[in-house]
């Protein structure tokens, strides 16, 4: 049939879609905490080898936006299975980097051609689903990402000595090579671009126009902030369990175990709960809760409340970065939900990178202090969202 049901059709590459997200934010999260030990390996500082995180992020931000516009112009379809393909081949060669600058570059490069999957994955959802019924089907892809980074984080510096950092990157690619495999043997539905005369010119206009309505503008900028404060925490939390617990590879994976573990037993949970009651207290909890327990990280703890700090970091990112994604799909609406999207990603993943920037300049000033500093600007957006998102109380219908 030349037009089958959409929802019917999303329900059959929703698996391969997940798999797929779950694994570039598997191997997006592996990374961080192998800092301490590629130091070593190549042989620089700390701060030097962790410019592979601001690489990988902020090359993925930036090229998301040309993602999204180009599936408005040509479709959703072609655009996430050629971000995937390349995602495929650049995981793969990462492995072969002799240099901690090879590494730095080959990064930068796998974040320009990874990340058109999660955002077209999303955008899609955008176009099938109805705002009111949009939280489910968000939650469940959040979930896919967030077992990505709890596996990623964990498995990644845990298995690292036995089977070296290269073979982290090797055994990731056949596995995203078997979700592109599924998803081209059953994406059936040939999903229409929406031509309206695209250019460069539209393009920019379309992302003004984003940002001209308030509701756009203060969604992107607590988005932008969430990835700087999630991004700095987390990048340097392996150096955190190196100073403060002098632990070693398998211990740090044990104490950040709790990372997206939250989001990926309670995504749809946490998607269904704001379709019923509405986004505004998930995320005042969210904001909240992540800014309690990073200050805590900076008290002299033992180091199983550390670990479950951890776990409460990565709660108050799932209860707030999925909500904000349901935002973004009323933004754009059907015809522009991939620019939207796009956008959306775009201020995620450059806070992203400049948080893991941010944080490891302000180490200077001393760990825990720089944990404090975090915590206290994120008391400041917690009370800044209790006054402009009382809007999100109830979900529109429109």
């Amino acid at each position: 049939m030349d037009n089958p049901n959409p929802k019917k059709t999303l329900s059959t590459i929703f698996a391969p879609l997940a798999m797929a997200a779950g694994l570039i934010f598997f191997q997006a999260y592996m990374i961080a905490p192998l800092i301490p030990k590629l130091a070593t390996i190549f042989n620089v500082s700390e701060q030097r080898i962790g410019l592979i995180v601001p690489a990988y992020m902020l090359a993925y931000g930036v090229s998301v936006l040309f993602y999204g516009f180009l599936s408005d112009k040509f479709g959703r379809k072609r655009i996430l299975q050629i971000s995937l393909l390349a995602f495929i081949v650049l995981t793969a060669i990462t492995a072969l980097a002799q240099s901690a600058s090879q590494l730095i570059l080959l990064r930068l490069l796998t974040g320009l051609g990874a990340s058109g999957v999660v955002p077209m994955s999303l955008a899609l959802v955008g176009d099938i689903f109805e705002p009111s019924e949009r939280g489910r089907p968000l939650g469940l892809l959040f979930a896919a990402m967030e077992g990505g980074m709890a596996l990623g984080s964990t498995a990644g510096v845990m298995l690292e000595p036995y089977t070296g950092w290269r073979m982290l990157f090797l055994a990731t690619a056949p596995l995203a090579a078997l979700a592109l495999w599924i998803l081209v043997a059953r994406m059936g539905w040939k999903q229409e671009p929406h031509k309206s005369g695209h250019s460069l010119k539209k393009m920019l206009g379309g992302f003004y126009r984003l940002l001209a309505f308030p509701r756009g503008l203060r969604t992107y900028l607590f988005v932008f902030w969430n990835g700087i404060f999630h991004s700095g925490i987390y990048t340097w939390l392996g150096v955190y369990f190196v100073q403060k617990y002098d632990l070693g590879p398998i211990e740090i994976g044990l104490a950040i175990l709790g990372y997206g573990l939250p989001g990926f037993f309670f995504g749809s949970l946490i998607g269904r709960t704001a379709d019923s009651r509405g986004r505004y207290p998930i995320i005042l909890i969210g904001l909240a809760t992540a800014a309690i327990a990073t200050a805590t990280l900076a008290l002299e703890i033992p180091v199983l409340v550390a670990a479950l700090a951890v776990t409460l970091i990565s709660l108050g990112y799932d209860l707030t970065q999925p909500l904000f994604a349901g935002i973004v799909t009323e933004l754009g609406g059907k015809t522009k939900g991939g620019q939207a999207m796009g956008l959306n990603v775009f201020a995620l993943f450059t806070g992203f990178g400049l948080g893991s920037l941010l944080f490891g300049e302000l180490l200077k000033l001393g760990l825990n202090r720089t944990l404090i500093i975090f915590a206290g600007v994120q008391v400041v957006f917690t009370i800044v969202a209790a006054q402009l998102l009382k809007t999100e109380i109830k979900l529109s219908t429109k």
